[in-house]
């Protein structure tokens, strides 16, 4: 029996709709997930991911991933491969907050070892790194310095020493998106970003000290090659993106994209909010640069707090960050959207492979990973909820089926408003303690938003990506202490 009406089942983990569901469809839409995860998603996902199926130049697919739930134009967890030249993109592609991303750091510290600190480390870091709506960072730019760091990326921070070398190796595209073009972007954009460098912002955003119980470590030998070599390890997690000025260049964008669309290309969209222009558009160019900028501010955003993280945990414990074993595993990103190369009927062939709420997952032996990652595959992190856990993964060579992309957390399964009805911050705040995480929040409001029952289980997301070929798991991690935005 098929969930969605006109579905045929691919695999217990894969479903597709074929072309003839809705009018237009270039394509086949797929969603990957178990069937309890699909049947639980709301129906504004198949309607959303077909009416992506319906862009100028997309090819293959229209997918969505196992933590999929309704978003602006596309649905969070949809990943769109456009043609390079008879393509378009789309801002609803990428999201708002441009290159809203995860960063995962080891440390040789036991959660026996750092118990007693926890509550020192979580309320230093809320210091440190400030969250919640608004918020300057301690970086103080002017706004031409500002416009000169996001067209460098993560070098800039390790030129101004808010980092270690071997961090870029360790982010996706060493930390910097080539052509970026300060001039595409707006003097209100930058007004909007320029002091808030190592600021989480608010919402689903986040910084976790985790640890990795023995029992949640599925493959002993990846785990260890990617540097989980202690019993009970402790790691830190942190969840943030481009801030205002991400937001800021996907709304001029948008507002430009909807003026020329259909005036000048001809293009006529299902929805609004897929607005777009053909990628090699003098707009369609514009903006490419322009995200460009805000997917470099984001990767100097993270990397600027993985320095206040150090410096905290060196300030506490008394060792230098180095002596702590502080080496990043990875930075991935998602909500954006890359020029790659892929296999369309065995050729290879240039396509712009849209990612909203979707991570990258290269598998293993691909060039476009550092050496330290060669042989394991990209590492790949799934956040969970703040009350849950979290997950490492790898990416597999079958993830070529979704342009080698995998899913980015767990989802939502209920709106905000509805989660502030249901939760109450105060009485989360003391659960929380009780169960032994000790959570600082920017907004109590904020942190009902944010109650675990609010989203998928996050141990059926990370399964559904294994089960679909497309990433694999490696260790799951328990949160102790968080920063909430």
């Amino acid at each position: 029996m098929s969930i969605l009406p006109g579905a045929k089942k691919i695999t217990d983990s894969i479903w597709e709709i074929p072309t003839s569901y809705k009018e237009g469809m270039r394509v086949p839409a797929r969603i990957y997930g178990s069937e309890k995860l699909i049947s639980e998603m709301d129906r504004g996902v198949f309607d959303q991911v077909t009416n992506v199926a319906t862009l100028p130049g997309i090819r293959k697919y229209a997918l969505c991933m196992p933590d999929g739930h309704w978003g602006y134009g596309f649905p969070i967890g949809g990943v769109a491969a456009m043609d390079e030249r008879a393509g378009v993109i789309s801002p609803g592609g990428i999201g708002f907050d441009v290159n809203c991303g995860m960063r995962l750091v080891l440390t040789n510290l036991s959660y026996e070892q750092i118990r007693e600190h926890v509550k020192n480390l979580i309320d230093r870091l809320s210091q440190r790194v400030p969250a919640g709506v608004g918020g300057s960072g301690f970086v103080k730019l002017s706004r031409d310095e500002f416009r000169s760091m996001v067209q460098k990326g993560a070098q800039w921070c390790i030129e101004n020493g808010y980092g270690w070398q071997e961090d870029l190796e360790r982010t996706e595209d060493w930390g910097r998106a080539e052509g970026a073009d300060a001039a595409k972007i707006s003097e209100k954009a930058v007004e909007r970003g320029y002091r808030q460098i190592g600021t989480l912002g608010s919402g689903n955003h986040y910084l976790e000290i985790q640890w990795a119980r023995p029992e949640n470590i599925f493959d002993p030998l990846l785990a260890k090659a990617l540097g989980l070599t202690l019993k009970d390890q402790v790691v830190i997690m942190f969840h943030c993106g481009s801030r205002g000025f991400g937001h800021q260049v996907a709304t001029d964008y948008l507002q430009k994209f909807l003026k020329v669309m259909e005036p000048k290309y001809g293009i006529r969209v299902l929805d609004r909010e897929l607005a777009c222009a053909p990628f090699l558009s003098p707009e369609g160019q514009d903006y490419f640069a322009a995200m460009k900028c805000a997917i470099n501010m984001s990767f100097v955003n993270r990397q600027v707090i993985l320095h206040r993280v150090r410096e905290v945990f060196s300030e506490v414990l008394g060792k230098d960050p180095l002596d702590l074993g502080m080496h990043q595993v990875y930075d991935v990103a998602h909500n954006t959207a890359r020029l790659e190369t892929h296999l369309i009927e065995g050729k290879p062939t240039r396509l712009l492979v849209h990612r909203k709420g979707a991570t990258k997952a290269l598998g293993p032996g691909s060039r476009e990973l550092p050496e330290l990652y060669r042989k394991t595959g990209q590492p790949v992190i799934i956040g969970g909820s703040m009350e849950t856990g979290s997950y490492l993964l790898v990416g597999v060579g079958g993830a070529e089926q979704t342009f080698f992309s995998t899913a980015h957390g767990s989802g939502r399964t209920m709106s905000r408003q509805k989660a502030k009805k249901m939760f109450q911050g105060k009485t989360l705040l003391k659960d929380m303690a009780q169960r032994g995480i000790y959570v600082r929040t920017a907004s109590l409001a904020g942190l009902a938003e944010e109650a675990g029952r609010a989203y998928k289980n996050i141990d059926e997301v990370a399964l559904a990506t294994e089960a679909g070929g497309i990433s694999k798991r490696v260790a799951r991690f328990v949160p102790v202490g968080n920063v909430k935005g």
